[in-house]
């Protein structure tokens, strides 16, 4: 089997946590500051996305896949959507700039890419389409789609997690009902799955990665709907003042 080399993805990361840090410390200098919270939650997620990407889970062992793919795809994306990047984008950059970059989000492309249900269908249906099929062992032995899988775990988790929860503007986004139901279906069908991984498991380590699996995504789906709840809250406290 051919190892995919995790340095070009590993690099976009520290990319993006160099970008971040340059427009926070940008932005702090304006009347308004930026908050050194979501500066430490956009770092603690690319230090997450690094971990999963980084030798310590590579190798073949189904554990250290399903790790990665917890990793990628549920816990570093929301720690990186809590730090709402678009907004820090918005403070730093030109009204003009500013104005298009409202006009890309208000598109109807955005929005429908952007709504619940899609980011779900991306998100968790792409783990069924990989890990029920043998797309999953052809990432093996291929390292461009080996890393491409990553890179889509990461981007559709960070949708999802924009998509339910994020603090960023999102014109035109569904109101809390429908955000709540595609959260609690998303949740089903991902542990759905960790049952079919476990009834279908022909070695110990397949089933001890389905298991983390399904008691791992349900922490990490915990934790987002914790930030949806939470983000209601505070702007039903602010409406009331």
């Amino acid at each position: 089997m051919t190892a995919a080399d995790p340095l070009p993805l590993l690099v976009v990361v520290a990319a993006l946590a160099v970008g971040y840090v340059a427009a926070a410390v940008h932005a702090g200098t304006g009347p308004r500051g930026w908050s050194r919270w979501r500066t430490a939650s956009w770092l603690f997620g690319c230090a997450v996305a690094a971990v999963a990407l980084s030798p310590v889970l590579a190798g073949h062992d189904p554990r250290a896949h399903m790790a990665r793919h917890l990793l990628l795809g549920m816990v570093a994306p929301l720690w990186l959507v809590l730090a709402a990047p678009v907004t820090l984008l918005l403070r730093v950059t030109e009204p003009a700039t500013g104005r298009r970059i409202g006009r890309v989000l208000r598109a109807r492309p955005v929005h429908v890419l952007g709504h619940p249900a899609t980011a779900a269908l991306l998100s968790v249906g792409g783990l069924y389409a990989v890990m029920l099929t043998p797309l999953a062992r052809a990432a093996d032995t291929d390292p461009v789609l080996h890393n491409a899988l990553h890179l889509h775990y990461l981007a559709a988790g960070y949708l999802f997690a924009w998509a339910i929860a994020g603090p960023d503007p999102a014109p035109r986004r569904p109101g809390m009902v429908t955000r709540v139901v595609v959260l609690v279906l998303a949740v089903a069908a991902h542990s759905v799955l960790a049952k079919l991984l476990y009834a279908h498991a022909s070695t110990e380590a397949d089933r001890a990665a389905a298991q983390l699996m399904y008691y791992g995504g349900d922490v990490a789906e915990l934790a987002l709907a914790a930030a949806l709840f939470t983000s209601w809250y505070r702007r039903r406290v602010t409406v009331s003042r």
